[in-house]
């Protein structure tokens, strides 16, 4: 759909009054980034810190907090079992164990599915340390593989090249919203006997092909964040149908339910002492507020969505820059976490993006995110030559032979290492505001029509702007 065709939408009514000056966007206005007028000045900041505000807190959420506080139950387990059974009923699993934050979640996940020294864990290049953090704590060696160019998602096919007889398990990131290729990384993974963890923390709540992220793998788990699409606080979440996944989670940190799941006759010489070491119980004031998130969460993703949406429709007519999202019905994006769209250089006279976002910024004193992702763990010194734990010898070359680099596992993963300069990113947009909306739609069109004018300007030297976690 061009330019005009948009305009003339039924849905895009309010546009076609904000998109009155028609020669903003077809680049009569000088970019504001060069001393021409914004789009939007300072003075409709208030307006739009409410557009991106989040997590909507309501009445509901404040008071659940403050009768836990009020009871001197914040260390307590019975709103957290309550959170665990609402949110395994919503999730569609048949287990779920609250913990102090994604991190951690992951952590256990490892233990989980049987991670061991010397074993193998393949991890998309592309995401947080925490998606493979706990794999090097178990003494294992992390093989990382590519994404995919057109989502950023694991490649199934990269994924099935560093498969080793060592493999043990595979952490799939849905990555910024985009459910991975489940399918495929399934028939994979069965076929050659691997564990599969779906790190969720981009994605709670998300569908692939009908069905709930987190439900597809062996297990899950996520983050639950204040800055991630489901934010109650610090706090994450593991979610599996199978028991004995279950247990050894429970057995690795939940301290106080060993005797509880695993019965009073198993832990006789053991007794109720961690087998990690570690407490993985959450503050109950966290769960009284995910209680009170479960009830509207669908409904602000819905919105979220439909907003996304109409803005991508909004500048589908500029060449060089490409929505990513599921190609599969029934799959959806769920709350758009930190999403990125796709930036080709080429279409803009190699224009870089840091250099687009900057004038995008210009533009709208708030909202547009950044350019870039996180950037390639592979190439960290952490996963391949570093003494974490000062006994002589690189965790992760545990298992290897002598002289053996980790690095020679998985070689270059080309995507990885460029996808940086081809993203741009979206303004998260909470709320169906069309008329706020049509704003951005504007300033991405002004910004795309006066490209030749920015080609003047030096690249930023700063690495690009992005840091989920």
């Amino acid at each position: 759909m061009n330019r005009r065709e948009f305009i003339k939408t039924g849905s895009a009514a309010a546009a076609a009054t904000t998109f009155g000056a028609c020669a903003t966007a077809k680049g009569a206005d000088k970019l504001a980034i060069l001393g021409g007028t914004p789009v939007m000045g300072n003075e409709s900041l208030p307006a739009l810190r409410e557009m991106f505000a989040w997590p909507i807190v309501n009445d509901a959420m404040r008071k659940a907090s403050d009768d836990v506080l009020v009871s001197r139950k914040m260390s307590g387990r019975d709103i957290a079992i309550e959170f665990e059974k609402r949110f395994a009923e919503w999730n569609g699993t048949k287990y779920a164990l609250c913990t102090p934050n994604g991190t951690s979640a992951l952590n256990a996940a490892y233990y989980a599915v049987g991670v061991k020294p010397g074993d193998e864990v393949i991890c998309p290049s592309i995401t947080m340390w925490a998606s493979c953090s706990g794999a090097v704590n178990l003494g294992a060696t992390v093989v990382f593989c590519d994404v995919k160019a057109d989502d950023l998602t694991i490649d199934p096919k990269s994924f099935e090249a560093h498969i080793s007889p060592r493999t043990k398990a595979v952490v799939v990131v849905h990555y910024m919203g985009a459910p991975c290729d489940m399918d495929e990384i399934m028939r994979i993974a069965r076929k050659h006997g691997i564990k599969v963890i779906e790190d969720v923390s981009h994605a709670q709540g998300g569908l692939y092909k009908g069905r709930k992220l987190g439900t597809i793998g062996d297990c899950g788990a996520m983050s639950l964040m204040s800055g991630k699409s489901f934010a109650i606080g610090e706090a994450g979440m593991f979610v599996t149908d199978d028991e004995q996944l279950y247990k050894r989670f429970v057995r690795w940190g939940m301290y106080i339910r060993i005797r509880q799941v695993w019965g009073p006759g198993a832990i006789q010489r053991t007794l109720d002492v961690p087998f990690g070491g570690v407490k993985l119980r959450l503050n109950q004031c966290v769960c009284a507020i995910g209680l009170e998130q479960l009830k509207k969460y669908d409904r602000e993703c819905a919105e979220i969505e439909k907003a996304m949406l109409y803005y991508w429709k909004g500048i589908s007519d500029v060449k060089g820059l490409k929505i990513i999202y599921p190609k599969w019905e029934k799959s959806n994006k769920a709350g758009w976490y930190s999403s990125r769209g796709l930036y080709d250089p080429a279409a803009f006279g190699g224009l870089s993006n840091k250099v687009f976002m900057a004038a995008l910024s210009k533009e709208i004193p708030t909202g547009f995110a950044g350019s870039g992702c996180n950037f390639p763990l592979h190439l960290s010194s952490v996963y391949d030559d570093e003494d974490i734990f000062s006994n002589g010898q690189p965790p992760c070359r545990r298992g290897l032979k002598p002289g053996v680099s980790p690095k020679s596992l998985w070689g270059r993963l080309p995507v990885a290492e460029s996808i940086n300069d081809r993203l741009l990113g979206d303004p998260w947009f909470r709320h169906y505001d069309t008329a706020i909306i049509d704003r951005y739609i504007e300033a991405v069109h002004k910004v795309a029509a006066n490209y030749k004018e920015l080609l003047k300007l030096p690249e930023s030297k700063t690495p690009h702007s992005f840091w989920p976690v």
